[in-house]
């Protein structure tokens, strides 16, 4: 499913197998494994040669992406599992209003040598709408 012009979420085919479940791995050159602490608001990032592929495996936090001058908002949580793959050239950023950090694997599928400017954060152009999300943190 498409949220944002190429931004895409899905959730993740698995099987049952003894007792464990067993979900689709995901394709990449490299994976990540991506602390994001309580209570936090970042800073907005943009990769220009990577594309990102996440998945939460403890805790939840809300995806902001950044198009047409309008942030979406993407609730992801460990007891939905669910993948947000975001293409290059797309401004993105993590808000954790939990209590709790979260934990989430990065499958980082690179599209050229990563670049200083990938990894420093750019200032929002407007504010977050911070009222969203906590009553999306009440409804969850």
């Amino acid at each position: 499913m498409s949220l944002v012009s190429g931004v895409e979420i899905y959730a993740l085919d698995s099987i049952q197998g003894g007792m464990s479940q067993f979900y689709t791995p995901q394709a990449s050159n490299e994976t990540m494994l991506v602390e994001i602490p309580a209570n936090s608001v970042d800073d907005l990032f943009v990769h220009h040669f990577q594309t990102d592929q996440l998945l939460v495996v403890r805790g939840a936090f809300i995806l902001v992406v950044l198009q047409n001058r309008q942030y979406q908002y993407i609730h992801l949580r460990d007891r939905c599992p669910q993948v947000v793959k975001i293409p290059p050239g797309i401004p993105h950023t993590a808000i954790n209003p939990y209590s709790e950090k979260c934990v989430l694997v990065n499958a980082v599928l690179r599209h050229g040598q990563p670049h200083p400017k990938d990894y420093q954060p750019l200032p929002p152009p407007f504010p977050y709408n911070l009222d969203w999300v906590q009553k999306e943190v009440c409804r969850a």
